[in-house]
């Protein structure tokens, strides 16, 4: 870690976001400084798809050939804290880490990700990424063609239902309360087989993270090898919101089709900025954001 405290840039979060961002300015000689926890969201999924060139290597692989790559620009740092404030000051930003270090810098890159909200169901933490899923182009492929349940109720099942029954024949909707479906949804999800199944859930049996049955609070159980679930979400961290970054009503930090959020030199990339939460696109809009803090600062400095 570099001694300098005073960077052009400090992005908060190393990984595929981050990563690519740090390469756009590395490559634009720019003075940035990563602050990651290496704790990455997807660090229990064991394999990541749909990325060219990558396809099937797990996410510690992918991130640590990219922060291998990025470590050749000696004008990027890396340190391994975690902010915990921000403000806005004169000549840019200051950011405080856990360890109380404090830096400032003329822009910031926050590429945090999101924090997934659990159910309290018992097995689903242990299952998640592995075979409870979120994503049918990150992880459908190697769950097609088998039982396969969505965890979801009302809009959210019905958004995810057809794209899943595109991958298995053999597809159920667990409300996990009071079904909430239109009769236009309900005859359409009747069309395709798609079973509804009201009751409330319990546990999920697995082997290792793998699926096996989902108990039903009146003790019924179902086998299953694969599910879906769509759950809630918040913020890795509150520095944006602090310094006035606006959020989406969907909870997502405010974007434009350049990264730029709601407050000038401040980007945001990544899962915490889309609902596209793929790590092709998490590169690709922090590559964009690099590239357009480089621009900002060219500009400025021209």
């Amino acid at each position: 870690m570099e001694k300098n405290e005073n960077f052009e840039v400090i992005i908060v979060g190393g990984s595929y976001a981050g990563l690519s961002a740090a390469m756009t300015l590395g490559r634009s000689l720019r003075n940035v400084l990563i602050i990651d926890s290496g704790k990455p969201c997807n660090r229990q999924t064991p394999h990541s798809h749909n990325f060219l060139t990558q396809d099937g290597k797990t996410p510690k692989e992918i991130s640590t050939i990219a922060k291998q790559q990025v470590e050749q620009y000696n004008t990027v740092s890396f340190l391994k804290d975690v902010a915990i404030k921000g403000r806005k000051i004169p000549s840019g930003f200051k950011i405080k880490t856990e360890t109380g270090k404090v830096f400032t810098a003329k822009k910031l890159i926050f590429a945090t990700g999101v924090k997934d909200i659990m159910h309290s169901i018992k097995g689903f933490s242990d299952c998640w990424g592995i075979s409870v899923i979120h994503c049918p182009y990150c992880h459908g492929y190697e769950h097609k063609a088998v039982k396969t349940a969505i965890i979801a109720n009302g809009e959210r099942a019905f958004h995810v239902a057809p794209l899943v029954n595109n991958l298995t024949n053999d597809l159920t909707i667990l409300t996990n309360d009071r079904m909430d479906f239109e009769e236009s949804q309900l005859k359409k999800l009747e069309k395709h087989n798609i079973a509804v199944i009201e009751k409330e859930i319990s546990e999920i049996e697995h082997q290792n993270g793998y699926l096996k049955k989902i108990v039903f609070k009146d003790g019924s159980k179902e086998n299953f090898l694969a599910a879906y679930a769509l759950i809630p979400f918040e913020q890795h961290t509150s520095i944006p919101i602090e310094i006035g970054c606006e959020l989406t009503e969907q909870g997502h930090i405010k974007v434009d089709f350049l990264q730029q959020t709601t407050v000038d030199g401040i980007f945001a990339c990544g899962d915490n900025s889309s609902p596209m939460r793929s790590v092709a696109y998490a590169v690709a809009t922090g590559n964009i954001a690099g590239a357009m803090v480089n621009k900002e600062l060219s500009d400025e400095q021209f």
